[in-house]
């Protein structure tokens, strides 16, 4: 077979939250006048109640409601591919699959969280919602989900992004969201950076400094982050909740999990289910391995430490590993990794050895993204690309060693709207970052 798929009634009915698994605890975030762990109330102040629960919870699962396993059917549960033609194509005795998150109307594995998060602001009565976007893969998700809620969108744009992907703008647009390039003169974050260079090209960092400066000084907004939280993290399970099931159906449990990280979103999100198994000492020889761009080599090259999450200094300081603050990544085509830091979860889990990570420059990541391309059929985005070039690595050790390993990443998103870096590649103008 070549996919694997469940019917509409096996979406998950809960989340898996992590934490209780975890060998010791997570280390809390921190005020950064006090150095103490930030109290509930400063945390409302951006977020709603529903969700600030969900952050500290630890219940080892949390129930979906019932309106957002609504939403979530329209395109869940996404089907598990079997990648026989790049096997074949690899002449590897390893087997591929994918998890195919590229199916959803933004085409991302993000409107997982972007459901959740819209339902939970709108039954605290919250009105309008700011956020950032790298590569525009989150402001088109979270744009498409305030229009079920009729809650108005203001997505802070990195600026590279915004000028490399007119059309993912376009989509936010087709959805109500109002799009701003970041830094924009809008804010006194932005300012900051915007004064001094009109055309600088952004980070996620500033990007997010922005949403959260807006959504601090309006009573009517909140913010909403599309990865890094705990409750990002728990909301994305229902990936690998649907895999486990998937692979099982096809008679495989994986020996290698793999997830481009930027945030952490959607490596967590099929990853932890697996994880889960290998905390509880049933997997131990699981291997799960985090994949990121040597132009923002956060895990590979990052230190451990806290720092924070913004790069103007607005959100609690948060123990990950971390290029620093004020890092500013360069203009790479996968935006969606361009962030100086990971979610604590993914850092804590990679400080006490349960994940690998590795890092690759940006046109061995289109190599294999065209390798996939030409096999698979389906033109992926940058950064899921990043775990294609990963898989396919881990496929041809398997042809040096013989091993026929079952390999598992996710497809966390489609590339066609990134056609303008494929055409920078096809001609050979690619930076080598």
């Amino acid at each position: 077979m070549r996919k694997y798929l469940l019917p509409e009634g096996e979406i998950p009915k809960s989340w898996l939250n992590i934490i209780p698994l975890l060998p010791e605890p997570l280390e809390p975030p921190l005020d950064p006048q006090t150095k103490e762990p930030v109290s509930p109330e400063k945390l409302l102040a951006i977020f709603p109640e529903p969700l600030v629960e969900q952050e500290v919870s630890d219940k080892e699962w949390i129930d979906i409601p019932e309106e957002v396993l609504d939403i979530l059917s329209l395109w869940r549960p996404t089907p598990l591919h079997r990648a026989r033609n790049l096997e074949e194509f690899l002449d590897t005795p390893a087997k591929i699959f994918y998890k195919n998150e590229s199916v959803s109307p933004p085409g991302s594995h993000k409107p997982n969280t972007a459901v959740a998060q819209a339902y939970y602001n709108k039954i605290s009565g919250v009105k309008r919602l700011t956020t950032e976007t790298g590569a525009g893969q989150w402001g088109s998700a979270l744009s498409f989900a305030t229009q079920f809620f009729d809650i108005e969108c203001r997505v802070y744009m990195v600026r590279v992004s915004y000028n490399q992907k007119p059309y993912r703008r376009i989509l936010m647009e087709t959805w109500k969201g109002e799009v701003i390039p970041s830094p924009s003169p809008y804010t006194n974050a932005g300012k900051k950076f915007y004064e001094k260079d009109p055309e600088h090209p952004g980070s996620l960092g500033i990007a997010i400094s922005e949403a959260i400066e807006e959504a601090a000084t309006r009573e009517d907004t909140k913010y909403s982050l599309g990865s890094v939280l705990n409750h990002v993290l728990l909301h994305q399970t229902v990936i690998g909740l649907e895999a486990k099931r998937q692979m099982e159906s096809a008679g495989y449990y994986p020996d290698v999990v793999i997830g481009a990280v930027g945030g952490g979103s959607n490596f967590a999100g099929l990853s932890f289910p697996f994880l889960a198994d290998k905390l509880r000492g049933d997997r131990e020889n699981l291997k799960v391995l985090a994949v990121e761009p040597e132009a923002c080599p956060t895990l590979t090259k990052g230190e451990y430490r806290y720092d924070f999450g913004d790069t103007v200094g607005l959100t609690p300081l948060i123990k990950m590993y971390t290029l620093g603050h004020e890092f500013v990544p360069p203009p790479i085509h996968a935006g969606g990794l361009r962030y100086h830091g990971d979610a604590p979860l993914v850092c804590k889990l990679y400080d006490l050895g349960y994940i690998d990570a590795v890092a690759y420059k940006q046109t061995e990541v289109f190599d294999a993204a065209l390798t996939f391309a030409r096999t698979e059929g389906i033109v992926p985005a940058p950064e899921s690309s990043h775990a294609i070039k990963a898989a396919i690595d881990e496929a041809l050790r398997c042809k040096e060693t013989g091993e026929e390993k079952v390999i598992l990443f996710n497809l966390s998103g489609h590339g066609y709207f990134d056609l303008s870096a494929y055409d920078k590649y096809l001609r050979g103008e690619l930076e080598d970052s």
